[in-house]
């Protein structure tokens, strides 16, 4: 189980019509709604990674002592959500450093995930992973092995690998194989957008069939519909932001106690232990 600790008016989705320098002006929610989750998975008694920007760390610091405390894994999802396929080795290097300095300092508990802002690492940024490495993070979850119109890197292994020998491991999204390709299952818009009961099935066939963990994600604003609307953002992208964002809560409850659910790190446990080659 893992959230992607993020604002609603950070999202992908608005960066067209939303510029980075405004961010402050634009109400926070996003610490209400992060403890609101984890409200919910205490009562589901569900542990989770939290992968968290760290502009909102330095903005409520308290959340992030919270999520530490309760148990949860903290890991790192870039500072401002700057695309890794936008930056140069340099500026990302910069990025995942401060970041995770930044984390590791207010939650007191070693930062080892990565994963990229809107799944941005593909076949042409693979320098990332040893970067990653070289930076002291042992995994990333930052491959989504399907098509999509802002990401994907379809061809990619849908189970854990190391893209490059020096660099970190991968723990690739969840995806269903049908059909000769691979289909999306690990959450997000598409959780939203599809029937649950499609979701569940497709887990319990990675379960069943391919003997994998499945790894779900979602957003603190997917469970709050009384979020501002931003006015001047193009259809598509407000149909994948605000469709059924009024069932997501009743959903993903249900979801908490339909599968066992843990953090990233222990679920994948033996395959982190692996030594990277070299």
């Amino acid at each position: 189980m893992t959230v992607d600790v993020e604002d609603y008016f950070q999202v992908q989705a608005f960066a067209d019509c939303i510029d980075r320098s405004d961010w402050d002006a634009f109400p926070r929610r996003v610490d209400r709604n992060t403890n609101r989750i984890l409200d919910l998975f205490g009562a589901a008694d569900v542990k989770a990674t939290f992968f968290t920007l760290g502009w909102v760390a330095r903005r409520f610091p308290v959340l992030i002592k919270r999520i530490v405390a309760d148990g949860h894994e903290l890991a790192s999802h870039g500072w401002d959500h700057t695309r890794v396929d936008s930056q140069d080795p340099k500026a990302f290097r910069a990025d995942v450093r401060r970041t995770k300095a930044l984390l590791e300092d207010i939650g007191g508990a070693a930062v080892n995930g990565y994963r990229a802002a809107t799944f941005s690492v593909g076949a042409r940024t693979m320098w990332a992973f040893p970067i990653l490495l070289q930076e002291g993070y042992v995994y990333s979850s930052s491959i989504n092995p399907i098509r999509h119109d802002l990401y994907g890197m379809p061809d990619a292994p849908r189970v854990p690998f190391r893209p490059v020998v020096d660099g970190v491991m991968e723990l690739p999204m969840t995806t269903v194989r049908l059909l000769g390709r691979n289909w999306p299952c690990s959450g997000g818009g598409y959780f939203r957008l599809l029937p649950t009961v499609l979701y569940r099935t497709g887990l319990g066939w990675v379960n069943r069939h391919d003997r994998q963990p499945g790894i779900f994600y979602f957003h603190p604003w997917e469970i709050d519909p009384g979020q501002p609307h931003i006015q001047n953002a193009g259809w598509k992208s407000r149909l994948r932001h605000y469709t059924n964002l009024s069932r997501m809560e009743a959903d993903l409850d249900r979801l908490l106690r339909d599968f066992a659910w843990d953090r990233m790190d222990r679920v994948y446990a033996p395959v982190l232990a692996e030594p990277v080659a070299g």
